[in-house]
């Protein structure tokens, strides 16, 4: 028969042991290194951060009607997952946890049904895109928050003639209004750098050609991306160019460069490339 004093040692080193299983458990389920619940919205109960990602990407927002709205910006990606043992809530009670956040914050609900949620908030005249999407019954959801905002590509001059020396063309994600051909104002740095290069080499003709995504028909991507190269060439016209030592060209959806099946790959397609002639 055991004594009081051997009970006792064993009694403290089964306890030991338990605080190490638990601290093991516990530490299995705290949130991915480096990631936190985004400023607007906080995480639901017994939830953890199994992943998470911040990017400029493009998001398909499910919208009434079946229909569906692509939108670009900054995204901050956050995957949620249930703590385990804890009590589950249904799809429902997740959708209204956050539909009601988006309220709180003067947002509008766009879509809210089966497993899905779309809504916007304007905050400091930005608008911000939230999406969720709920899994396995609820124990899992993805929130993805969109700052709507233009990738901003960072190209300059000497790039280009690089680009133009080495492959005889470069790849310009130049930002249009969708569907039309006025050029941003925070993509005209990039014309100003294709004026920049034409003074530097003064022999240098290029020919300003536009491509688009499959989205819409053939011929009016053709024409849609005619008028996008054309307005590059009359914008950099207006800084001191010659129209002679250019042509525009518009190849429409024919020359993709990325899977159109993928939003990725279609923001990669909409593009103006700049060609040695």
């Amino acid at each position: 028969m055991l004594n009081r004093r051997t009970k006792i040692m064993i009694l403290s080193v089964l306890s030991i042991a338990f605080l190490a299983l638990a601290g093991a458990a516990f530490a299995q389920e705290a949130d991915a290194e480096n990631c936190k619940d985004h400023p607007m919205f906080s995480r639901m109960k017994n939830y953890i951060i199994s992943d998470c990602k911040t990017s400029f990407d493009a998001v398909e927002f499910y919208m009434p009607g079946s229909q569906t709205k692509t939108v670009e910006g900054q995204v901050t990606r956050i995957n949620y997952s249930l703590r385990e043992g804890a009590p589950m809530p249904s799809v429902l009670q997740v959708r209204r946890n956050y539909g009601n956040a988006v309220k709180s914050l003067s947002g509008s609900v766009l879509f809210d049904e089966e497993i899905y949620l779309t809504a916007k908030v304007v905050k400091n005249g930005k608008e911000i895109w939230v999406k969720l999407d709920v899994y396995n019954d609820g124990r899992d959801f993805t929130l993805n928050v969109l700052e709507v905002e233009a990738m901003v590509q960072e190209v300059t001059a000497d790039a280009m003639y690089d680009a133009l020396t080495k492959d005889g063309f470069m790849a310009l994600y130049i930002n249009f209004d969708t569907g039309k051909s006025a050029i941003k104002p925070e993509s005209m740095p990039i014309v100003e750098q294709i004026a920049a290069l034409m003074k530097a080499h003064t022999d240098l003709k290029l020919s300003i050609e536009g491509h688009t995504d499959n989205v819409g028909t053939a011929a009016s991507n053709k024409t849609l991306s005619e008028q996008r190269a054309k307005a590059v060439l009359d914008a950099v016209v207006k800084q001191g160019i010659a129209a002679n030592r250019m042509t525009a060209i518009g190849w429409g959806q024919d020359k993709p460069v990325a899977d159109n099946r993928t939003e990725e790959g279609k923001a990669k397609n909409r593009r103006v490339e700049i060609v040695k002639k």
